[in-house]
Formats: structure tokens, sequence, C-alpha cells
């Protein structure tokens, strides 16, 4: 690892230089959970009341690549509202994780509002958004089975261990994940499941074989009214 400054010392040196007028900060990520690697960055979550938007902007200072998340007072409910609604709480695990840097006697209502919304979890999934993603699996089941090419296959096969993630974890009323949150998610829900769920993608990929997948995918669907396809619609006929 490169000479450098420790995490803590480097963002706050960050903030003062660059973000002067920052009222509340937060040092969040890999660092700070213990999970850090040579190629670890900081995340840096800035509230500036002098923020006319919200903006993130990457830095290379102090020895570190540096992500910096900056919001006024104001912005960052939005970004809230929309991480609950996509079902992925980047921000608010942000807030609720990470260190206190800089504190203008806000940080701790901040920090509660984050913990709340994680536990009430993401906006929960209507009868519509469920059949809409057995339609959009079952697409792909149908792709699969009738493919005769490997290549295709890898690509179908990675956008669904993607959509079954996300349909298992969203109609059990948890957030979802993307690259490697997805196991991290999916295992907060069901340790048992993650684990299947892992072993039936590694299998594939080691032997191309695709009948478990196509067999996993239909356990999934199977407790929601399985494949669908017929008599799906979206908006209504004339």
């Amino acid at each position: 690892m490169p000479n450098r400054d420790s995490a803590i010392e480097a963002a706050k040196k960050f903030i003062d230089q660059f973000f002067p007028s920052g009222e509340v900060a937060f040092l969040a990520g890999s660092i700070v959970r213990g999970e850090g690697t040579e190629s670890s960055d900081l995340d840096i979550v800035i509230f500036d009341a002098l923020a006319d938007q919200s903006f993130r902007k990457s830095y290379l200072e102090f020895g570190w690549p540096i992500e910096a998340f900056v919001h006024s007072f104001q912005s960052y409910k939005v970004f809230f509202k929309e991480n609950r609604d996509r079902a992925r709480p980047s921000l608010p695990q942000m807030c609720a994780e990470g260190i206190i840097l800089k504190d203008n006697g806000q940080a701790a209502s901040i920090k509660n509002e984050s913990l709340a919304l994680l536990k009430r979890g993401p906006s929960p999934w209507k009868s519509k958004e469920v059949d809409s993603a057995r339609y959009e699996i079952t697409n792909l089941l149908d792709d699969l089975e009738g493919s005769n090419n490997p290549s295709e296959d890898l690509f179908i096969v990675s956008k669904l261990a993607y959509m079954i993630h996300e349909f298992i974890l969203r109609v059990n009323g948890c957030w979802i994940g993307e690259g490697k949150w997805m196991v991290r998610a999916l295992k907060e829900f069901d340790e048992e499941f993650a684990l299947r769920f892992v072993q039936v993608f590694d299998e594939y990929y080691k032997a191309r074989e695709k009948k478990q997948v196509i067999g996993f995918a239909g356990d999934v669907l199977d407790p929601y009214g399985g494949r669908l396809f017929e008599g799906y619609a979206i908006g209504k006929r004339e």
C-alpha cells in the first residue's frame, strides 16, 4: 500500500480543503466496515447548506481515491425517497454506517433518519410489478431454453441472475444490491438461499450446463404463480 495519510486524517483534510463550508460529513464505505483493500477508496458524504444541487465527484488526494457525495439539507431527502423507491439504499447506508467527521449538530438526526429508513425497507412491490418481473424472467428462460448459442447464453444467464436476485428480495420486502452487493443482500435475506444462488450460477459458469439455472428460476417463481406469458398485458386495449 502506498505511503499515505490514514483514512480519517485524509478525509478530514479533504473536507477542510475542498468543502470548508460543509457542516456535516460522514466517512463511509469498505474502509469503515473493516473490508478495505489496497484499491479501496474513501466514500465521503458531505452536507453543505451552500450547495445549490446534489452532486458526486471523484478525486485523487492525500494518497487516496475519494468519492465525494455532496448534498444540501433538503436535497438528501429526495435521494432518500429515490433510494427507497428503487430499493437500493446507497445514501442512507452510507449515512447510517459512516463515521462522523464534521457536525453542526444535525449528524445524529440524519443517522437516525437513515437507520429508520433502512429498517422500514424499500417501497413494496405491487401485484403489477410482481407480474412484470415474472414476465421478464419467463422471457429470459424461454430464450435460454431455446438457445443453441453458448456465447449468447452467457449474457442471458447473467441477466437472469440479476432478475432472480431482484425478484426474491423485492417480493419479500428487502433491499436489493448490485455487483458484489447482490450476494450480500441475499445473505441478509436468507443465508441458505444465498448459498444455493451462488452454487447454481457458479456451476453454470464452470460447466455451461443451464438445466440447474432453469430449475432454480422455476423454484423461485412457483410460489408467486410461476412463469407468466399468456394473458400478460400492459395498459388497456382500446
